[in-house]
């Protein structure tokens, strides 16, 4: 069982991550003006496919839709991976050391991000017409990670709450100074009970500002990756830094809250 030294000194690093979110680089600034040009030289088809993701953001937070995972997979490939007692369930999970955690978090990292550059590579051979297929691929990569890092760490992404929570580790990814606070706020008053999960739904404040927050920050990586065959390095670059953001973040969101609760256990234990 790890002490609480162990565990504190885990949410330290944790902290010294949050903070460096904070900082918010001016070309990351820049990065999302092309945006304002782009959206009037957009096709038709390419804005449909866009308003369709929308909605499929909200079906993913209301029932999981499409997108919801199959967490039996997921618990076999965790047992697998560690000598703990046999997981059956996403319950099990919680149990297992910390360090386990982080291993089998940095293995899924290092696998979605190899997945994503491909991917990116490959919708960026055809520029801007296929780039309407690169982003509902990588708007499900990314669900996708986020949910894996949630069974990791033994919350199941079958529960609406823990939907809310992803989207806001979506939304994270991509904020700025301000938004990154906030939403550190939200989870954090989460964490401790103090809001339901419904009341973290209505702080959403629309779909559309998680999704359009969220494609912005491909910025001026994207609007390259519309140039057919030059697509193929820009579109492998995007999708590499995409998930590689999303992946951290989930890790380290999700991570906080398991060392909390372990935290917390060992309160309880020792009263």
């Amino acid at each position: 069982m790890e002490t609480k030294e162990y565990l504190y000194s885990r949410i330290q690093e944790i902290e010294d991550w949050e903070k460096d979110q904070k900082g918010l680089w001016f070309w990351e600034k820049i990065g999302r003006l092309p945006f304002k040009v782009l959206d009037k030289l957009t096709p038709a088809f390419i804005q449909e496919k866009i308003g369709v993701l929308v909605s499929e953001i909200g079906n993913y937070i209301q029932t999981g839709g499409k997108y919801l995972i199959n967490e039996q997979a997921m618990i076999k490939k965790i047992q697998s991976s560690t000598k703990y007692e046999p997981i059956e369930s996403i319950e099990d999970i919680r149990n297992i050391p910390l360090e386990d955690m982080i291993i089998l978090s940095e293995n899924l990292q290092k696998e979605r991000v190899k997945f994503a550059t491909l991917q990116g590579a490959t919708t960026g051979i055809g520029g801007i017409f296929t780039l309407a297929i690169d982003i509902p691929l990588i708007l499900g990569t990314a669900l996708k990670t986020l949910q894996e890092i949630a069974i990791i760490h033994g919350y199941d992404p079958n529960d609406k709450q823990e939907r809310v929570f992803i989207v806001k580790c979506l939304q994270f990814a991509s904020a700025d100074i301000v938004g990154k606070e906030s939403i550190l706020n939200e989870l954090s008053a989460l964490h401790q009970n103090k809001q339901s999960s419904e009341n973290m739904l209505s702080q959403l404040k629309g779909w559309q500002e998680v999704f359009f927050t969220y494609r912005d920050q491909f910025g001026w990586k994207k609007l390259l990756q519309m140039v057919p065959i030059a697509g193929i390095i820009f579109g492998a670059f995007a999708n590499k830094g995409m998930i590689q953001d999303i992946a951290e973040t989930g890790t380290m969101l999700y991570r906080k809250r398991r060392i909390y609760e372990k935290l917390q256990d060992i309160k309880s234990d020792s009263v």
